[in-house]
């Protein structure tokens, strides 16, 4: 597969675009234009849906969280699951009945929902409020939609709809305005060559396309640069980065070099395949301490049988052999997962198989679901009978075992002095730092730790975006809570 660059010329012309927009945009509601992005899903789509606002901020937009202060709204979706998919549309819904008093209002929909044909069909059908629809592999194209949107309005009902089919685009220097000043997604890689027989994400991303290094590196000194503590690699599975590049880095070579770069910040990177995770990688993470010594690696199931039919090209036995080098090589590093519950054919003794695992490697925490069937893939053809409600009591008994593991895991912390990265402000209610009395000047402030877990503690608000030590004292399953140590508040 030959990789398109979106080139120079192609990214001045939006940039000609945008230039128009603002004078179109400013014209049309009279007031500098207030915008919504609103991103479903993974890290990915959350970088696609800052880029996004990257454009629209150069066209003259201010920002709002609020559907009934927009003047644009985009909703950039996720296909990954069908409970998401429908409420999506449900707040689609929710925005058309606003524009029903705003008719200058437009709305776009844009993401990996969007890039599906049925999916795209049913806006065009059941949402004529909606504006634009736009796929994944034109979302550097946003400008130029919009300006057609803008200009062509003389047409009754006029509404923009791109939605092509290919294996997927790079476009380098897209602006973009992100969400955290802390924490920062990096993309290296785009789409996915799998095919797991559950997942939609090679219909609607692409084949794999990996980002030159020079670029990423680039892009990661600019990140270092503007203060970020945090840089996480992302891709739809990072340790295939380079396979696609002559004469380039692997990812344990990129991930080394990243993490080689000067400054005081943490790398972290996902989502991480197992059939692709070397020993090479787990080296690389021992031996460079800015690589945070924590692996997402999703695992979907315990049973053989059930990753086969998954198409995942890797046994339990493979999987356990990756935990137990890691754990050899990086005292204290954790691990968390993705859980498939029911997939189709799956027994009770299979789905236990799932069960034993999560015991044998002891994750953190879990990202776990029901099985849900996705137009166009393989595993939707499949015979599934057993019933939904039988699939949500295994549920309940996975995650009763995992609530274990996790308080185990958590326990363990009890005691330990972290360091902390403090990302913004936490919540007394509800939480575990719940009576806990704040002097005048300090807050709830909540961080992470280098291995992936939540800490709640009381500090000034000053201490956001810095590292700082604290001393844990409590643990729940989900989060710990602790005391800043002397002389860092």
């Amino acid at each position: 597969m030959e990789i398109r660059y979106i080139r120079d010329m192609e990214l001045q012309a939006q940039k000609a675009f945008i230039e128009e927009n603002r004078l179109l945009l400013q014209k049309r509601f009279g007031h500098p234009p207030r915008a919504m992005v609103k991103s479903f899903g993974c890290a990915q789509n959350v970088n696609d849906g800052e880029k996004l606002a990257g454009m629209l901020q150069q066209m003259g937009c201010s920002f709002t969280e609020s559907v009934e202060e927009a003047d644009i709204a985009i909703y950039n979706t996720c296909a990954v699951r069908e409970n998401a998919e429908q409420k999506v549309f449900g707040i689609i819904g929710q925005a058309t009945h606003q524009k029903a008093s705003r008719r200058e209002m437009l709305i776009g929909v844009c993401g990996c929902m969007a890039q599906q044909e049925h999916v795209s069909e049913k806006i065009r059908k059941s949402f004529p409020g909606v504006d634009l629809v736009f796929g994944t592999h034109v979302l550097h194209t946003l400008p130029e939609l919009l300006h057609r949107l803008l200009t062509d309005e003389g047409k009754k009902r006029h509404r923009v709809f791109e939605t092509p089919v290919c294996d997927g685009v790079i476009a380098e220097g897209l602006p973009t305005l992100r969400e955290d000043g802390v924490r920062a997604g990096l993309p290296i890689m785009y789409g996915c060559n799998n095919f797991c027989t559950y997942c939609v994400v090679p219909l609607v991303r692409g084949r794999e396309r990996s980002r030159r290094s020079a670029d990423i590196l680039a892009e990661a000194r600019q990140l270092i640069a503007d203060g970020y503590k945090e840089i996480t690699l992302l891709g739809q599975n990072v340790n295939s980065y380079g396979k696609d590049l002559q004469d380039d880095m692997s990812f344990p070579e990129l991930l080394e070099a990243v993490g080689n770069l000067p400054g005081d910040f943490w790398v972290r990177f996902m989502t991480s395949h197992p059939r692709d995770c070397t020993r090479e990688l787990i080296d690389v993470i021992a031996r460079t301490p800015k690589i945070c010594k924590h692996i997402h690696l999703p695992v979907q199931s315990g049973s053989d049988r059930v990753l086969q039919a998954m198409n995942r090209h890797y046994t339990r036995g493979q999987y356990l052999d990756i935990v137990r080098y890691a754990r050899e090589k990086i005292p204290g590093v954790s691990f968390t997962s993705d859980i498939i519950v029911g997939f189709p054919g799956e027994t009770y003794e299979e789905f236990l198989e799932t069960v034993s695992l999560i015991k044998e490697v002891g994750y953190s925490s879990l990202f776990t679901f029901i099985y849900s069937p996705r137009e166009g893939t393989r595993a939707a053809k499949m015979d599934d009978p057993i019933p939904a409600a039988e699939k949500s009591r295994w549920f309940q008994q996975l995650l009763e075992e995992q609530k274990a593991c996790g308080m185990r895991f958590y326990e363990e912390e009890v005691g330990s002095v972290r360091r902390v990265l403090c990302e913004g402000k936490g919540k007394l209610k509800n939480g575990i730092l719940e009576g806990h009395p704040v002097s005048e000047g300090q807050t709830v402030l909540m961080g992470r730790t280098e291995r992936g877990m939540v800490v709640d503690f009381i500090g000034a608000p000053a201490l956001i975006g810095q590292f700082v030590d604290v001393q844990i004292t409590t643990a729940a399953n989900w989060a710990l809570a602790g005391i800043l140590q002397t002389g860092k508040e």
